[in-house]
């Protein structure tokens, strides 16, 4: 072997070398959630989240999604999936499990936040100050609020008389206990099992926002929706996006920035964005098929907010024997979202 040759030799190792360092900088990181991929959050924040990712890493993260949970395990099971990394990241409703997230559970409460993007702020802050040890398991990449909650049904709820004994799916045990209270019937089901429940009739209406009505065919199987006056809706909901502890200790410092960089209050308030233009859209769909929307006056709000405001008296009394400080955690969760309703 002649001195050019050798040097060609060791040019295409060298080469071979630093592209093999080149792929081992690369990390798949596999997303799994529970809705279809058209819904609200897996098209308009989900997705781009990813997008945005990969781009900022300078494609040395490649996010892979699984969507209608793909990956097997039921709703519920997701927040763990993430914990026991079962997958690197998962998108989940909090409420799944009862018993949990008992500081989280504050903005569940029945008229406590608005428009999304606003009240997400104030969540992912409130989260940080007030409840970061129940997420101490996880990486936790941002909690958001979806925007005001309303009713779903196939009779119309035009007053509180009208939903008593309505067979009505609630997401969490807050909001059935709030439905126990208003005179209904609480079926508690995740939200894609909504639209098998509405068309075999085993709920007669659900409490959803309008952003997912689209995705559940909701406006299809239901042509009454019922909302409420003033800013805030009748209850919300809350979600957290989770990353599993080791793949993100695993990743090398510039690949961490990324993350670090796509997590916390503007991704919150990104999801909660989404939310609010699905909300818009959800509505429009309705509207065009005809639907019959039902807005309750102030004095027939109030009525609702006086007759579920017991809910939160069960509940910090309920927080109060876990020595938690209930009474101060919903004063502390109203003022930030005062704060960002600004």
């Amino acid at each position: 072997m002649n001195k050019r040759t050798l040097i060609k030799t060791a040019v295409a190792m060298a080469t071979l070398c630093a592209a093999g360092a080149g792929f081992a900088q690369q990390v798949t990181l596999r997303l799994h959630q529970m809705l279809p991929q058209q819904a609200t959050i897996p098209a308009k924040a989900l997705i781009p989240w990813a997008q945005k990712v990969e781009k900022d890493s300078g494609g040395k993260i490649k996010v892979q999604l699984f969507h209608a949970m793909q990956l097997g395990g039921t709703p519920p099971q997701l927040f763990d999936q993430a914990r026991d990394g079962v997958v690197d990241l998962t998108w989940t409703v909090l409420g799944y499990t009862p018993g949990r997230f008992n500081k989280s559970e504050v903005f569940e409460l029945p008229f406590m936040s608005g428009k999304a993007e606003q009240s997400s702020r104030a969540f992912q802050e409130y989260v940080e100050k007030f409840a970061a040890d129940e997420f101490k398991d996880v990486k936790l990449i941002a909690v958001h609020t979806h925007g005001p909650g309303l009713f779903h049904t196939k009779t119309p709820v035009t007053g509180l008389e009208s939903l008593r004994g309505m067979k009505v799916r609630g997401g969490s045990r807050v909001i059935s206990n709030m439905l126990t209270k208003l005179g209904a019937t609480p079926v508690g089901m995740p939200v894609p099992a909504v639209t098998d429940a509405l068309s075999k009739g085993v709920i007669d209406g659900t409490t959803i926002p309008w952003e997912v009505t689209p995705s559940l065919k909701v406006t299809e199987l239901v042509k009454n929706h019922t909302t409420f006056a003033g800013k805030e809706g009748l209850y919300t909901q809350t979600f957290a996006f989770s990353m599993n502890k080791a793949s993100y200790e695993k990743l090398p410092a510039d690949l961490k920035k990324v993350i670090d960089a796509n997590s916390g209050i503007e991704t919150a308030a990104m999801f909660g964005r989404a939310m609010d233009e699905g909300d818009v859209a959800g509505r429009a769909i309705a509207e065009k098929a005809g639907n019959n929307i039902v807005a309750l006056d102030i004095a027939e709000t109030q009525r609702w907010r006086r007759t579920a405001s017991t809910v939160e008296t069960d509940w910090v009394a309920e927080m109060k024997g876990k020595n938690i400080d209930g009474a101060k955690l919903a004063s502390e969760a109203r003022a930030l979202i005062a704060k960002y309703q600004r």
